[in-house]
């Protein structure tokens, strides 16, 4: 490790994956926060799974960022409890008991909202969030095709424009990034409530002009439509560099792996979803290749922790198997299931750590 390398700044990008990225990234920060990197993450950019557990992780600590210690000591134990406790999905499920709550039926999300505002106690609003780290909650854009992104202090994309967030609630942000298509479906936005800016490719800060959208509403699905890694905030793929070169860039990746057979029937629409799936997959492979091809060249650049590495010993291959397998779901998990994709998590950090090494304290 250069000492330019020595106590760098980190860029933490958390992938989607529903409650097993969840589990997993929680075992990932438990062996950052063992490091004592915790209070040197200054960025995060987070999808699905990841921006529902930064924020309910934000919401156990006061809206502030843990220090390495108050994660071990109470963040992480407190999470533990809640997510073997209360199912998210199933709370979603809980809101139509509102008749008024049946108009979302197609566009779950809203119902996510509600849930993790009335169950799960999320009532901040954006405005509220911490001015570091700086969080990037990412979802997709329908109308656009481009990754709609929500912080602090403005939200939108690069093509339609930005708009101030206002008093968006954070619970909204956190269910659109989990709007995976045949699960929750998009979450709606009302574009006509905000006032949209933008400016020329490449212009300077400041020089926005306010724009007409084209769109009276946004449907804005889950950010791993996009890009599951969560990445792009910090990372230019197409010329594989970073954004943020002074910043090291640790992305926690708990995407389930594509399985391997075909055995639908002429006429099933699984055939279609495969056929996304691998195009998905395709995607998500030439990002991954490209950011470790980054790492290679040279050191402190970052890390990359994936839930499908297999290491060591039989168990432990048949716990990468049971984490990287695990359905991607937002049930409730037992402490038995739980423990099993943190620990998986934790290991895969120290292993990556152990052959490739960590920005060091």
């Amino acid at each position: 490790m250069t000492d330019a390398a020595r106590g760098a700044a980190i860029a933490l990008a958390l992938s989607g994956g529903g409650i097993r990225a969840m589990a997993f990234h929680l075992g990932v920060l438990r062996l950052l926060a063992e490091r004592r990197l915790l209070e040197r993450v200054e960025r995060i950019s987070t999808v699905s799974g990841g921006s529902l557990l930064v924020g309910l992780l934000l919401q156990e600590g006061g809206l502030r960022w843990p220090s390495s210690d108050s994660f071990a000591s109470t963040i992480y134990p407190q999470l533990r409890t809640k997510l073997t406790s209360r199912s998210l999905q199933w709370g979603a499920v809980r809101q139509l008991l509102w008749p008024s709550n049946l108009r979302f039926l197609l566009s779950r999300a809203n119902l996510l909202s509600m849930a993790l505002q009335r169950e799960w106690g999320v009532s901040a609003r954006l405005a509220e969030l911490p001015d570091i780290p700086e969080w990037s909650i990412n979802g997709t854009t329908a109308e656009s095709g481009k990754r709609f992104r929500f912080k602090r202090t403005d939200m939108g994309d690069y093509t339609l424009g930005y708009a101030s967030p206002g008093n968006f609630p954070l619970a909204s942000a956190m269910a659109v990034s989990a709007a995976f298509p045949g699960g929750f479906g998009p979450l709606k936005l009302d574009a006509t409530h905000f006032e949209w800016r933008r400016r020329a490719w490449d212009a300077p800060a400041g020089s926005e002009e306010r724009v007409d959208i084209g769109h009276k509403s946004l449907h804005l699905y889950d950010g791993g439509v996009y890009d599951n890694l969560g990445l792009e905030p910090f990372f230019d793929s197409g010329r594989g560099v970073s954004k943020h070169p002074a910043i090291a860039i640790l992305v926690s990746d708990a995407g389930a792996p594509l399985r391997t057979g075909f055995s639908y029937f002429a006429l099933s629409p699984f055939r279609l979803k495969r056929v996304a799936d691998i195009m998905s997959d395709q995607a998500h492979a030439l990002r991954v290749r490209t950011f470790s091809s980054y790492l290679q060249k040279g050191s402190g650049r970052g890390a990359f922790f994936y839930i499908g590495i297999p290491f060591g010993s039989a168990a432990s291959s048949d716990l990468a198997l049971f984490a990287s397998s695990f359905p991607t779901t937002l049930r409730r998990l037992n402490f038995s299931e739980f423990d099993r994709l943190a620990d998986h998590g934790y290991s895969v950090a120290s292993q990556v750590e152990q052959e490739f090494g960590l920005p060091v304290a």
